[in-house]
């Protein structure tokens, strides 16, 4: 190599070390912000699980008290429980419900279609508390519309909130109206990404529909699939604005539907206990971790089979 070609040579390995540094300027906001907003918050809520922490009194490091407490505290167990009931209420219809309305949208003969993908985004954009208000109506004992169509089918009167599986209904019903359009959404981008010649050949085998939607569709969505499912589990883990608006923070008279995120704030941000609330957060977000995985697993075996 003679010296003209090793000069084109260092310049052009300079160029690759300049377009490497500018794009990890380019890139560098997310990582302090992810750092600032998602690391951080996670060691420091880490750290503060091992104190007994009043922020009107004193902090004494206490070591594992506060989860050997946690664990032995039924609260927490009822709460886990209501927590993974309206979870499952909420999620599996709710996710089945998204991948139907998607398979729908995702025909070529639909009139409107861009009319109907918009508008059942509709609910996603809409604001809790307008959506919490309507579905008390709804669910109301006495004059709510859901009541007057048992009624005729001869069902007395239901206090759905008083309940703890009609409280998880009527909860779960109002996280599937605000989501299932969003991750239909979802499973509708996936499905367009799919090469239309895989299902011409399906066609061209002798599968029916059933049989592209079971070989063809669900195996090219599966990673979408496992995306819905881990963000809802997430999601469900954390539920609290849905059950808090609908009735209160205490979870009603019973703690019927007492959960793991209003068991945080309750004792965290009411009772001012932030160590024991730092523990609960600790908790919850193993939880998350160990259902999203298993979800993920299951999901990913049963669409590949």
């Amino acid at each position: 190599m003679n010296l003209k070609q090793k000069s084109v040579a260092k310049s052009k390995s300079s160029l690759r070390d300049g377009e490497g540094r500018l794009a990890f300027f380019a890139i560098s906001p997310f990582y302090f912000l992810y750092l600032v907003f998602g690391i951080f918050p996670i060691l420091y809520t880490s750290y503060m699980a091992f104190f007994s922490w009043d922020p009107l009194g004193e902090k004494a490091f206490i070591g594992l008290a506060n989860f050997t407490n946690l664990l032995q505290d039924e609260i927490l167990w009822k709460a886990l429980r209501n927590t993974l009931s309206i979870w499952v209420l909420g999620t599996v219809p709710q996710l089945a419900l998204a991948l139907y309305l998607a398979t729908i949208l995702n025909r070529n003969r639909l009139r409107f279609s861009n009319f109907w993908r918009a508008a059942i985004l509709i609910p996603n954009v809409t604001s809790v508390l307008a959506i919490a208000v309507i579905f008390s109506s709804l669910y109301g004992r006495d004059f709510g519309l859901i009541n007057y169509v048992l009624n005729i089918f001869g069902v007395d009167k239901i206090n759905w909130m008083e309940g703890t599986l009609t409280s998880h209904i009527e909860i779960s019903s109002m996280i599937i109206w605000r989501w299932t359009g969003y991750n239909a959404l979802i499973y509708l981008a996936a499905m367009q990404s799919i090469p239309k010649e895989l299902y011409e050949s399906a066609s061209l085998d002798g599968a029916s529909g059933w049989q592209q939607f079971i070989y063809v569709t669900l195996p090219g969505i599966r990673n979408v699939m496992i995306f819905t499912i881990t963000m809802s589990t997430i999601g469900g883990l954390q539920t609290f604005n849905e059950p808090y608006i609908l009735g209160g923070v205490t979870g009603g008279n019973d703690k019927q539907f007492y959960t793991l995120a209003m068991f945080l704030y309750e004792e965290a941000f009411r009772k001012f206990q932030f160590g024991y609330g730092a523990a609960i957060g600790i908790f919850i977000f193993f939880c998350v971790i160990v259902f999203a995985l298993i979800n993920a697993t299951i999901t990913s075996k049963i669409v590949k089979d």
